[in-house]
């Protein structure tokens, strides 16, 4: 049977998951009895909770005679890294761009990433059942991409296919009929070169993806390049230093629709998953025994962002989770980043605090739910950028973003922007009273800017952004302008002491919480921190007077995502995490200590 190997690649929630649930259905993969999953390569509990793809993942249908291997990729910028080794994989890749939004931060980044590989792009104009959508603007706007990007002759004579991947159909021509996907998968047969390779030479396949099975031990997921792989052949795994692991291949796995199927053996050009030795890595060469040669490793862009992760020192520790050491909390970052080729893990002077690199605030809050959701209890501190010397200047990781906001709001997001170093480069007035706004701005400004921003907005901005390059190191950035008010007690709060607190801020917790002295209960009005009593209740008497009873009315506390309290920290605070807490806390939680801190004798 022929193979051809596609990814999908987008911006985040321009339909990528969608549109590979409608080419399985109408390719046949689910039967007349199997229940039609919506999102059925979202697979993991964080990506069907917030509508995103967070691990690259394949499946394959058949078409004409034809298979076709599609690798659903995520489209926020923080998961870069899956996208970059998945493109090592396929021959070519469906460039999906929202009819409405146009081209976005991530569709810039994932584009670039596939013209650099060399790959010929056909380019999916989805969502084009929208009001108001314009989707041969958006053709040219993306033409437009290609020549800034320096696309070749070739990749410029892109095929464009029109689809609306709710609803089930594809087509050439915006006149033509709704009917089905057949337009996108003739075009995926015409347009997608056949997997080149040797299946005469010996055998090579590069590890793309690795994951743990409870029977089988490690699993490695990749292409075969060249040569015939067959089960219990007797090959050799070449480390990244360069050294030889001699193994058997025990299982050799294929995709036939989402299902995963054994084989006896598997040709080069195919995606397949094999087992046989618990030494895999990404980006790793599974060649022939006799005459091993290795093929080229996986390059991934450096982490641009660095979270310290701790051992909780909370009063409250151990209650709600059940690993807490610092050996359970070091063994599972070294699970990570194992699978996860975009991050980095390091120790430091304390046994009990490790430094965990990564590309972005929401990768590395994915870890900590995970984590959390897994049973650990830790603290971590406030994202930090890595700044990098080049040519002997300091420089820094700069973004790019694009901001869509109501006209009456783009004097309050440039402003704001400009205090945090932002460059704005574009502005487009739209039609339907929104404006986009396009800015490089230091990664340390966006840190917590989206509280402010949604804020601002009224909640009606949209904020997109994802990593541009390396530039001169800007200067101070302003961070937060308010202090917080801050338990002097332990013990459950009460609405009598939260009524007398919360005249002096925004509270964050309600009536029943149970504090700890140094955890963080509001927000001050002020610029300083403010320690509050929030426990202390009514001093009660036997004696009756008017006006003494009055019901104590208590504005709702403001909650924090896992996120949220990620941005709010400042630098001498940090986030305690449980598997059903979040709490904010100073570093130092008595008063004395914070004061020693502040001038450098902290014992």
């Amino acid at each position: 049977m022929n193979i051809k190997n596609i990814a999908i690649i987008a911006h985040v929630d321009h339909g990528k998951t969608t549109l590979v649930d409608a080419m399985l259905r109408q390719s046949g993969v689910f039967g007349d009895r199997e229940e039609l999953v919506e999102r059925a390569m979202d697979s993991n509990d964080i990506e069907k909770e917030r509508g995103i793809t967070i691990l690259s993942k394949n499946a394959s249908l058949d078409f004409g005679g034809y298979k076709i291997n599609i690798v659903d990729t995520p489209g926020h910028a923080d998961f870069g890294g899956e996208v970059q080794r998945v493109l090592k994989m396929v021959d070519s890749v469906l460039l999906l761009v929202d009819a409405f939004e146009g081209v976005m931060p991530q569709t810039k980044y994932v584009l670039k990433q596939a013209l650099e590989h060399g790959l010929d792009p056909i380019v999916v104009v989805n969502k084009i059942d929208r009001p108001n959508c314009t989707p041969e603007e958006v053709v040219d706007l993306v033409f437009d991409l290609f020549v800034e990007l320096g696309a070749n002759d070739n990749q410029l004579e892109f095929p464009v296919v029109f689809a609306s991947a709710k609803n089930g159909f594809a087509k050439y021509e915006l006149t033509d009929e709704d009917l089905n996907m057949q337009p996108l998968f003739e075009t995926i047969v015409k347009h997608v070169k056949d997997p080149e390779g040797d299946p005469t030479a010996p055998v090579q396949m590069l590890v793309t993806n690795i994951a743990p099975d409870n029977y089988l031990g490690k699993l490695a997921t990749g292409r075969i390049h060249n040569g015939v792989l067959n089960k219990n052949q007797e090959v050799t795994l070449i480390k990244r230093d360069g050294e030889l692991v001699n193994f058997k291949i025990t299982r050799i796995f294929g995709a036939e629709g989402m299902n995963r199927i054994e084989l006896d053996a598997a040709v080069c050009g195919d995606i397949v998953t094999i087992a046989g030795t618990e030494k895999f890595d990404i980006g790793e060469t599974i060649a022939d025994r006799t005459t091993p040669i290795a093929l080229p490793l996986i390059d991934i862009d450096e982490p641009t962002l660095a979270m310290t992760f701790m051992v909780s020192t909370s009063p409250f520790v151990g209650r709600e989770g059940k690993f807490v050491t610092s050996r359970h909390i070091w063994d599972r970052l070294v699970k990570e980043v194992e699978h996860n080729v975009s991050m980095k893990i390091e120790r430091t002077e304390s046994a009990d605090a490790f430094i965990v690199k990564g590309r972005g605030e929401l990768q590395l809050s994915i870890l900590i739910e995970n984590m959390r959701r897994e049973g650990f209890e830790l603290q971590v501190a406030k994202p930090q950028v890595i700044m990098r010397t080049i040519d002997g200047v300091k420089c820094e990781p700069i973004e790019l973003a694009i901001i869509d906001v109501a006209d009456e709001f783009t004097g309050v997001v440039i402003e704001k922007l400009g205090i945090r170093k932002g460059e704005m480069i574009n502005m487009v007035q739209g039609t339907d009273g929104y404006t986009r706004l396009e800015f490089k701005v230091p990664a340390r400004g966006l840190i917590g800017f989206r509280n402010e921003f949604m804020t601002e907005t009224r909640g009606t901005g949209i904020l997109n952004h994802s990593f541009f390059d390396y530039e001169t190191y800007k200067g101070e950035v302003p961070t937060r302008q308010r202090g917080v008010l801050i338990s002097i007690e332990h013990g459950a709060t009460t609405a009598y002491s939260l009524g007398n607190v919360q005249s002096r801020g925004t509270l964050f917790a309600n009536a029943g919480l149970e504090v700890y002295e140094g955890m963080i209960v509001g927000q001050h009005s002020r610029e300083n921190d403010l320690t509050v009593n929030v426990t202390r209740g009514k001093q009660l008497t036997n004696m009756r007077a008017s006006g003494t009873d009055a019901v104590t009315k208590l504005a709702p506390a403001r909650e924090f995502t896992l996120e949220q309290a990620l941005e709010y920290i400042a630098d001498d605070e940090l986030v305690e995490i449980t598997p059903l807490s979040i709490r904010m806390r100073k570093r130092y939680l008595t008063e004395g200590d914070r004061k020693r801190a502040g001038r450098g004798t902290v014992r």
